[in-house]
């Protein structure tokens, strides 16, 4: 869990395609925080970016490109993300593009932008010389003021342009929230991971397209439920890596990454396809940087009654090292099952930041002791002397022993299950560490 400053100014970034939307993102970011490439649409969702300048901190959200006159679906969906962004924003940048001159397109989104009755900054992107400033008067004709000259590439520019964006900015109170549980959705390509998130979020948050690979960069989403905040991430889908082509490299970076940041994970599987190697390999992803973890079975709707016993074999066979992860059965698409995830991850998070104390943990050893399980090799026996928890999300254990070397891989899952039986560790990956005593004189 980490802090998080909520109810920051939002700060929506619009404009056609490949303007520099993103570029201009990663400069205010001062980082490499959306993909940048010269491929129109590559940005589709909000991405939401936390930033400071001046003392003043605020969230900048970049969207998809805004292209009219066309009716291809996905391009509908983009376009609508972008309108929402603009909706929920407390100032607009819009960037046109100063190398290829005015666009109709430009014009279109100047007249919906003079609708808002808030700051507007009319920024002219890729104004790579300083020579080239005066080029910026040649958009004054889209009626929002004088356009402000940049170049995101180079950093011309920016300055100027971020002191009056703060003072534009409209005062907030900026309150430090604890205790946001970051929850990453993750999974394959197509089984409906933006569904599943759009559900959970009870808006349409996450554009949601039958077209595999969608969801490119990672999103984040604030919401509070019960007195609770959830930070959730809605990840691109991780196809094999030798099938990763070009930009999909990025948000397979960024999926990982926000496995790294994230408490506990949702794996949405399409239960009607089965068990993948593809889920394993992302199920292990998961568990190798110690999130929790729950499994979806996305598509319950279809799965025919007469594979379900093929399907749950599957589950038990290929996820053996994930065993301690609850299954749940849903459908996004019925908005079916959908209300059981929150309370299974209020519980499993419980169990994630879970204290054990170190009496508790002397008390399981004896009983372990007692019952006299234990290895030995070489004439030596592995002698357990005491325990204590060392870290919290998750729950690691520090074991004190006579000669760690004895400690083999079947040990540790025989201690792993007594943990689990006498504590309860649901869908919690559970760690464990040993530390010998040293060089000893042999007993004679």
């Amino acid at each position: 869990m980490r802090g998080v400053d909520f109810s920051l100014s939002l700060i929506a970034i619009v404009g056609r395609p490949n303007v520099g939307k993103s570029t201009l993102v990663n400069r205010i970011a001062s980082g490499q925080f959306t993909i940048v490439d010269e491929l129109d649409g590559v940005t589709r969702d909000r991405n939401y970016i936390k930033t400071e300048w001046s003392g003043t901190t605020f969230t900048v959200v970049d969207t998809g490109g805004l292209i009219f006159g066309e009716k291809e679906n996905l391009t509908e969906s983009i376009r609508e993300q972008a309108f929402l962004a603009v909706e929920e924003a407390d100032a607009i940048i819009f960037v046109v593009d100063g190398k290829s001159g005015l666009f109709p397109g430009d014009e279109e989104i100047a007249n919906i932008l003079r609708r808002e009755k808030k700051p507007i900054f009319l920024v002219v992107n890729k104004l790579d010389d300083v020579t080239k400033e005066f080029d910026k008067f040649s958009f004054c004709s889209l009626g929002l003021g004088e356009p402000y000259a940049i170049s995101a590439t180079h950093g011309l520019g920016i300055g100027d342009l971020l002191d009056e964006l703060v003072r534009a900015l409209p005062s907030k109170e900026m309150e430090e929230v604890e205790g946001a549980i970051n929850v990453a959705i993750i999974g394959r390509p197509n089984v409906g991971k933006s569904s599943v998130c759009n559900r959970l979020l009870g808006e349409d948050r996450v554009i949601v397209s039958s077209v595999a690979g969608t969801t490119r960069d990672a999103v984040d989403t604030m919401i509070e439920r019960d007195g609770t905040l959830y930070k959730f991430i809605d990840t691109a889908g991780l196809r094999r890596r030798k099938k990763i082509k070009g930009v999909e490299y990025y948000g397979m970076v960024r999926a990982l990454r926000a496995l790294g940041g994230a408490d506990i994970a949702l794996l949405v599987l399409d239960a009607s396809e089965g068990v993948t190697e593809q889920d394993q390999k992302i199920a292990d992803m998961a568990r190798s940087r110690g999130c929790a973890l729950v499994i979806l079975l996305n598509k319950w709707d279809l799965v025919d009654v007469e594979d379900v016993d093929a399907l749950y074999s599957g589950l038990v066979r290929k996820f053996r090292f994930i065993d301690y992860a609850p299954v749940l059965k849903i459908s996004a698409l019925r908005n079916r099952g959908i209300s059981k995830i929150f309370p299974m991850i209020d519980k499993i998070i419980e169990g994630y930041f879970k204290q054990i104390s170190t009496s508790q943990l002397n008390w399981l050893v004896q009983q372990i002791k007692a019952k006299g399980h234990t290895m030995s090799k070489g004439g030596k026996k592995l002698n357990l002397l005491y325990a204590t928890q060392i870290k919290k999300g998750p729950p690691t254990f520090l074991f004190f022993v006579n000669e760690s070397k004895l400690v083999n891989v079947y040990f540790k899952r025989y201690l792993t299950s007594e943990i689990r039986k006498a504590f309860v560790f649901e869908g919690v990956p559970v760690r464990l560490r040993f530390k010998g005593k040293g060089k000893r004189r042999k007993d004679g």
